[in-house]
C-alpha cells in the first residue's frame, strides 16, 4: 500500500490538470460521420463543404469530419466522393457556441450516370437514413443505443445506460449481465480495446466508471465475429467514447441522494485516517513494520517476544459514533474540446473526474438449517442472525483521453483510473442453536481498490485502395488491499439470552480461532500487458464493396495475492472477558499470562499465476447477393495459464493448462425489406476460470459462515452458439425484433459444496458440469405512441420500450458429483429478464418510468445424495427471489438549456432482496412453508442532480 500512494497522488494530480485546461468559442460548428449505405462502412477522405463556399473538411480514418467557425445561420452542405452520388443536405442550422451532428450515407454510383447525380436532402431525413444504416449493417446480432439517444435519457453513467439494452440487467447497479448469465459469459471492451476486471474474484468491469455524456455509442453484440475476443457467450459489450467533442465543453454535475434506511440515521464504524476521504488508504493500517515477514519466523519467537509484537497492534476493535449517516454526493468535472488546424489536422481532448461519498445502511436477516428430518420433512434451525450492514465508500474515477488526427493517421492515449476506499461495520445479534449460544458480533473490514488502465492506439489508411491499419497497446495496474479486517464474538449460553445478570463473554479461546477473535490482511496485485494489430482490406467483387479482415492480439496477465490471518488467545481466567470490546485488548490485558496473538495463516493463503494469451484471426464482410451479406471467418486463441501454491497440507500445487482454441463463426443477414432484416448466426467461443477458482486458498465468508476454496483442476468453458432474429425498423428510433438462441456449455464452470459437507459445516468449490444446454426467446419493442394518433403531440412525445427474455436451462453432471444432483437448471441462471419503460421527451422536460424483474435463479448449489435413484436433498438449493424494481426519472433543462435538474427515484416499491430454501417446492418464495436464508433490505432511494455546462 505504501509503495503505491505516490503514484496514485501523481496520476490523480496529473488527471485534475488535465480537466482544467479550458477554452471557450462562440462560433459553431458542423460535425458528423459518413458511411456506406450498403456496407454500413466508414468513408475515408469524403469532401464535405459548406455549398458556394471554400470553407470545408474531409472524413478522417473513422469517417468523422468537422467544419468549424461557422456564424449562426442556416447552410447547405455539399458531399462529395469519386464512385459515389453527390450530396446536398439542406436546412443545417448553425447556433453560437454549438455543435450540429449530421450523420449521413452515402450511395456507390453503379454507372456514369448516377455518379454524376446529385441527391438533395434535408438534414432531418438524412438523419434518418444515417440511422438506419447504423442499425441494419451490423455484422452480427446486436442490441445499442446512440449517443441520440443516451443524450435524451437521465442515465449518468454507462451502467445506467446498459439497463436499456435488449436482454441486459444491472447487478449492483454496475455489473452487467446479459441474457441472464452472470460475469463469467460476458467481456467489455473500451475503444476496441478488452478493458480488464475491476474485481479481483469475478469476470466483471464496474462500468459506473464513465459517463454517459462521454460516450458516442454502446453495443452490446449478442452473437461472435472473429474480430471479437472468443471468451464470452452471453454478451460483448463495446463501448465507444467520444474522440473529438462535437463542441467545446466544461460541464459540472452535482449530486446528492437520500435513502430511506440510511440518511440521516444513526451511523457506526471507524474514523477515517490520512487521505481516506479521497479514497486513498492509510498505510497505518498495515502490519506492524517490524513483524516477522513469514508465520514461521513469528511463531518460532520466545512468548515474551510475541507479547511485544501484539503490542505493536493498535487497540482499534472499538466502533466510534459517526454521528448521522449524510445524504451521499456526488462532484463530476467533464471537459472535452476539438481543435482543428490546417490541413484538417484535429486534436480532440477529453477528461472527466467524478468524486463520491457515500454512506449507507442495509438491514439483513440471516439464518441457516440442518439436515430435514426424514419424517417430518423439516428442518432445525442452525442459527438466526439480524445484522446491520454500516457503509461508507469513497471514490474517485476519471477518464482522461487526447486524440490527434492527421491525414490518413490517428494516434489516441485512453485512459481510465478509479481508486476506491470502502469502510465496513457489520453488527450482528441473534443465537447460534447449533452450539447453542446467544451472540453479538463485531466486524470491521476496510477495502482499497485502485485501477488504472492506459491504451495508446493508432489508425492509419494505406495506399489508394483506402485499406486500415489498427494497432494498440495496453497496460493495466490493479489492487485490492484488505489491510486489518478484525472480528470479534461475544456469546453466552442460549439459557440464558434473557438473564442481564449474566453477561456476554468475548470469544478469545485458549486455542486461536480468527473467526473468533482476529485479523486478516491481504493484499492482490494484477498486471495486464496487452496490444493487438488489425488489417482490413477492401475490394470490390460481384459488383460490391467487399472487405478482407486479418489481425493478431497478445494479452499476458500477471497476478501475486497473499494473506495473512492471526487469532488473539489467553492462557488463563486473569482477564474479564465480559469488558466492553475496546477494553479487551488494552495494553493492560497482552501479556503472557493473559492475552496475545497468535498467527493462523495457512500455506495455501498465498498464490502466483499467469495467464498468457496469444492468437489471430481472419474475416471477411462480403455481400454475397443484393439482400445477402456474411460475415465469417474463424479466430484462434492460444491461452496458456500457470499458478503456483501450496494446499493445506504444505504440499506444493502447480496449474500448468494450455489450451488452442479454433473458434469459427458466420453471421448471414437477408434484407427483406428496406426495413426488416433476418439473421443467423453460428459460433464457437469460450469461458474460462478465474485465478482465484483455481487456488487452493481457504477463504471463511464471516458473513456467510462458510469456507470457500479453489479447485485447480477446473478445465475452460466450451460453448456453442446458434441464433435467429427478425428484426424490423418502423421509424428511425423505432424497433421491433424477434430473436431465439441455443447455447451448448461443455464442462460449464459452477459453484458447489464439497463432498463430505454437512449443513453445519459446509465449504463451497467450483466445479465443471460435463454439458449444460440453454434455450431463450427475446422479444424487443422500441415504439413511438404516436402511432395511436397521429395528431396528438402528447403521444409524439412518449416511447414505450421493453424487451423480454425466456430462457431455460439445464446442467447435466453425468454422476460426477455424488453429492448434487445430476441435473438442475444453471446455477446463476435467470428463467426470464423483463426490461420496461416509458420515455417522455418535450421541449427541455424528459421523463422516464423503468420497470426490471428477474425471474428466480440458484445463489448456491445445494446437495444432498441418491437413494434408489431418487434425489434427496440434505441441503436444498438457495435460490434468489425475484424482485420488481420500479424507478423514475425526470428532468428539465433551465437557465437557456445550459443548465439541468434531474431527481431520480429508486426502488419505489421498496423491494427487498430474499435468499431462500424452496422446501415446499412450488417454485416461489413463501413465508411460511419456506427457508428464509438471507434477506436484504434497501430501502428507497432519493436523489437530486444539479447540473451545468459552460
Amino acid at each position: 500500500m505504501k509503495s503505491q500512494l505516490n503514484l496514485k497522488k501523481a496520476i490523480i494530480t496529473v488527471l485534475f490538470v488535465i480537466i482544467g485546461v479550458t477554452v471557450f468559442a462562440q462560433t459553431g460548428k458542423i460535425s458528423g460521420k459518413i458511411s456506406d449505405k450498403k456496407t454500413g462502412e466508414t468513408l475515408i477522405g469524403v469532401t464535405v463543404r459548406i455549398k458556394d463556399t471554400k470553407n470545408g473538411a474531409s472524413t478522417d480514418v473513422e469517417g468523422r469530419y468537422i467544419i468549424p467557425g461557422l456564424n449562426t445561420g442556416k447552410y447547405t452542405i455539399e458531399v462529395s466522393y469519386v464512385g459515389y452520388a453527390t450530396k446536398n443536405i439542406t436546412d443545417v442550422e448553425v447556433k453560437n457556441g454549438s455543435s450540429t451532428t449530421v450523420d449521413l450515407v452515402m450511395e456507390e454510383g453503379g454507372s456514369q450516370r448516377l455518379n454524376e447525380v446529385v441527391i438533395t436532402a434535408n438534414v432531418k431525413q438524412e438523419s434518418v437514413n444515417a440511422l438506419y444504416a447504423q442499425q441494419k449493417n451490423s455484422a452480427g446480432i446486436s442490441d445499442g443505443i446512440s449517443a441520440e439517444i443516451i443524450k435524451r435519457s437521465p442515465d449518468r453513467n454507462t451502467g445506467e445506460v446498459l439497463k436499456r439494452v435488449s436482454g441486459a440487467s444491472i447487478q449492483d447497479n454496475k455489473f452487467v449481465i446479459v441474457r441472464g448469465l452472470n460475469d463469467r459469459y460476458n467481456t467489455a471492451l473500451l475503444n476496441n480495446s478488452p478493458l480488464p476486471s475491476s474485481e479481483p474474484d469475478r469476470k466483471a468491469f464496474s462500468f459506473d466508471v464513465i459517463p454517459s455524456n462521454l460516450i458516442d455509442a454502446v453495443v452490446i453484440n449478442k452473437t461472435s465475429t472473429p474480430d471479437l475476443p472468443g471468451d464470452f457467450a452471453g454478451g460483448a459489450v463495446q463501448i465507444k467514447t467520444k474522440d473529438f467533442p462535437a463542441t467545446k465543453t466544461f460541464e459540472v454535475n452535482y449530486s446528492t441522494g437520500f435513502n430511506t434506511i440510511s440518511t440521516f440515521s444513526d451511523f457506526y464504524g471507524e474514523k477515517k485516517q490520512d487521505l481516506e476521504f479521497l479514497g486513498i488508504g492509510s498505510s497505518s493500517r498495515d502490519l506492524p513494520s517490524s513483524f516477522p515477514s513469514t508465520k514461521s519466523r513469528f511463531e518460532s519467537l520466545p512468548v515474551k517476544d510475541r507479547v511485544r509484537l501484539t503490542k505493536k497492534f493498535d487497540n482499534n476493535f472499538g466502533v466510534a459514533d459517526l454521528g448521522k449517516a449524510l445524504p451521499t454526493q456526488s462532484l463530476q468535472l467533464i471537459f472535452g474540446n476539438a481543435y482543428v488546424f490546417e490541413n484538417d489536422s484535429k486534436l480532440g481532448l477529453i477528461a472527466s473526474a467524478t468524486y463520491s461519498n457515500a454512506s449507507t445502511i442495509s438491514k439483513e436477516l440471516r439464518n441457516d438449517f440442518g439436515e430435514p428430518d426424514i419424517a417430518t420433512g423439516k428442518s432445525p434451525r442452525l442459527f438466526g442472525y439480524t445484522d446491520d450492514f454500516f457503509n461508507n465508500r469513497t471514490s474517485l474515477d476519471a477518464l482522461a483521453n487526447v486524440s490527434y488526427s492527421f491525414g490518413n493517421n490517428k494516434f489516441s492515449l485512453k485512459n481510465i483510473l478509479k481508486q476506491s476506499f470502502d469502510n465496513n461495520y457489520m453488527r450482528r445479534s441473534g443465537t447460534n442453536e447449533d452450539i447453542n449460544q446467544a451472540r453479538k458480533v463485531s466486524q470491521i473490514e476496510v477495502t482499497e481498490k485502485f485501477m488504472i488502465n492506459s491504451v495508446l492506439e493508432g489508425d492509419h489508411v494505406i495506399g489508394k485502395n483506402k485499406s486500415k491499419l489498427n494497432w494498440n497497446l495496453a497496460y493495466t495496474s490493479m489492487s485490492n488491499d484488505q489491510p486489518d479486517m478484525r472480528s470479534m464474538i461475544y456469546a453466552k449460553d442460549l439459557v440464558d439470552i434473557d438473564n442481564d445478570a449474566i453477561p456476554y463473554q468475548a470469544g478469545v479461546p485458549s486455542i486461536a480461532s480468527p473467526s473468533s477473535s482476529g485479523r486478516f490482511y491481504s493484499e492482490l496485485n494484477d498486471r495486464v500487458y496487452s496490444g493487438a494489430l488489425n488489417y482490413s482490406l477492401p475490394f470490390n467483387w460481384l459488383d460490391a464493396s467487399q472487405l478482407v479482415k486479418v489481425g493478431v492480439f497478445k494479452q499476458y496477465k500477471d497476478r501475486g495475492m497473499k494473506a495473512r490471518t492471526f487469532g488473539y488467545r489467553t492462557s488463563t481466567s486473569n482477564v474479564d472477558l465480559s469488558q466492553p470490546i475496546d477494553k479487551i485488548f488494552a495494553d493492560e490485558n497482552i501479556a503472557a499470562d493473559r492475552i496475545y496473538i497468535s498467527e493462523t495463516t495457512a500455506p495455501s493463503n498465498q498464490y502466483d499465476a499467469t495467464g498468457d494469451l496469444n492468437g489471430g484471426y481472419a474475416m471477411m464482410n462480403a455481400v454475397l447477393l443484393d439482400k445477402l451479406k456474411a460475415t465469417f471467418g474463424v479466430r484462434v486463441e492460444n491461452y496458456i495459464e500457470k499458478l503456483n501454491a501450496v494446499d493445506n497440507s504444505g504440499s506444493p500445487v502447480k496449474v500448468s493448462n494450455n489450451y488452442l482454441d479454433i473458434l469459427p463463426s458466420v453471421n448471414l443477414t437477408y434484407a427483406l425489406t428496406e426495413k426488416a432484416n433476418l439473421r443467423m448466426s453460428y459460433s464457437n467461443t469460450v469461458a474460462r476460470a478465474q485465478f482465484r477458482e483455481l487456488a487452493p486458498f481457504t477463504f471463511y465468508d464471516f458473513k456467510l459462515q462458510v469456507v470457500t476454496i479453489g479447485n485447480s483442476d477446473l478445465k475452460r468453458t466450451q460453448i456453442n452458439n446458434f441464433d435467429l432474429r427478425y428484426e424490423f425498423y418502423p421509424a428511425a428510433g423505432q424497433m421491433i425484433s424477434v430473436s431465439s438462441f441455443y447455447k451448448k456449455f461443455k464442462n460449464t464452470i459452477e459453484t458447489g459444496y464439497l463432498a463430505g459437507s454437512n449443513a453445519a459445516a459446509k465449504s463451497l468449490t467450483y466445479i465443471n458440469a460435463p454439458d449444460a444446454n440453454l434455450y431463450g426467446l427475446e422479444l424487443e419493442l422500441r415504439q413511438s405512441l404516436s402511432v395511436l394518433n397521429e395528431s396528438s403531440e402528447f403521444l409524439k412525445s412518449l416511447t414505450l420500450s421493453g424487451n423480454v427474455a425466456i430462457m431455460k436451462s439445464e446442467v447435466q453432471l453425468g454422476g460426477k458429483q455424488v453429492n448434487i444432483e445430476n441435473k438442475r437448471q444453471m446455477q446463476g441462471q435467470s428463467p426470464y429478464i423483463i426490461n420496461t419503460g416509458l420515455q417522455y421527451a418535450k421541449s427541455d422536460w424528459q421523463a422516464s418510468v423503468l420497470y426490471n424483474r428477474i425471474g428466480r435463479r440458484i445463489s448456491i448449489v445445494g446437495f444432498g445424495q441418491y437413494e434408489n435413484g431418487v434425489f434427496r436433498s440434505d441441503y436444498p438449493n438457495i435460490y434468489e427471489a425475484p424482485r420488481n424494481i420500479v424507478d423514475f426519472q425526470v428532468s428539465k433543462k433551465v437557465l437557456k438549456s445550459k443548465g439541468e435538474i434531474k431527481l431520480n427515484v429508486s426502488n419505489i416499491l421498496d423491494s427487498d432482496a430474499r435468499f431462500y430454501q424452496d422446501v415446499n417446492g412450488d417454485k416461489s418464495y413463501t413465508k411460511v412453508g419456506d427457508q428464509l436464508i438471507n434477506s436484504v433490505n434497501y430501502g428507497r432511494t432519493f436523489s437530486l442532480s444539479l447540473g451545468y455546462k459552460f
